[in-house]
C-alpha cells in the first residue's frame, strides 16, 4: 500500500504534537480515503510536501514569496504521484531555493498543516495536505530566486512576524525554537 509510509509517519508525529489530533485525523481520513491523494489530479485536495530551511546556525529560515498565493512561506509543492513525502519536500527545497547542499534534521514529520487553495482560471478550489518536514542548509547560503518565486529571503526566525502572519508559519518557529534548543 503507497500509502502506509506516511500513515505511519502521521501515526509517529500524532504522538509527539497530541494537541493537533483534529487535523491529525482529518489528515489521515483523506489519504484513507483517497488512494490517488498524492496526484495534483485529485480535485478536492493532495498531498504536498514542505521544507522548513534553516541557515546553518539555525537562526533564520528561508521563504519564498509565493508568486501564485503573493504570501511569505516556505517552500514546497506538489508530490506528484510520490508517496515518498520527505523526498518530495527535499526535492522542492532544492528546486525553489537554488541552494547546492541541504540536510534533513530528521526523517520524522516536522508539522502538518491542511489550507484551501483559491480557484484559479486553471484550476478549481482545492486544499493543500502539507507535510513539512526541517532541513539545514550545510553549504552555500546563496539563493537563486526560481520562477514559482517573487523573492526569497532568509527571515531570522525571531522576528518571523515581521514577514508573516500565517499561523501555521508562527507554529513552525514555535517547534523550530524548541527542536533547536533540544540539538544544542
Amino acid at each position: 500500500m503507497h500509502r502506509k509510509s506516511i500513515l505511519s509517519l502521521i501515526q509517529n508525529y500524532c504522538i509527539h504534537y497530541a494537541a493537533e489530533t483534529e487535523t491529525t485525523d482529518r489528515f489521515v481520513s483523506f489519504i484513507k480515503t483517497n488512494p490517488d491523494c498524492f496526484k495534483r489530479q485529485l480535485e478536492i485536495g493532495h498531498i504536498t510536501g514542505s521544507a522548513w530551511l534553516v541557515n546553518k546556525a539555525g537562526s533564520g529560515v528561508l521563504l519564498t514569496h509565493h508568486r501564485k498565493l503573493n504570501r511569505w512561506l516556505q517552500l514546497g509543492g506538489h508530490a506528484e504521484g510520490s508517496s515518498d513525502v520527505l523526498s518530495v519536500a527535499m526535492r522542492e527545497a532544492y528546486e525553489e531555493s537554488g541552494l547546492n547542499e541541504i540536510r534533513a534534521v530528521s526523517q520524522n514529520i516536522f508539522d502538518i498543516d491542511i489550507h484551501p487553495i483559491p480557484e484559479r482560471k486553471d484550476e478549481k478550489a482545492h486544499y493543500h495536505y502539507d507535510v513539512r518536514f526541517a532541513f539545514q542548509s550545510v553549504g552555500s547560503e546563496e539563493y537563486t530566486v526560481s520562477d514559482e518565486s517573487h523573492a526569497l529571503s532568509w527571515v531570522p526566525i525571531l522576528d518571523l512576524e515581521n514577514k508573516t502572519e500565517d499561523e501555521s508559519m508562527i507554529r513552525m518557529k514555535e517547534k523550530w525554537l524548541v527542536e533547536r534548543e533540544r540539538l544544542s
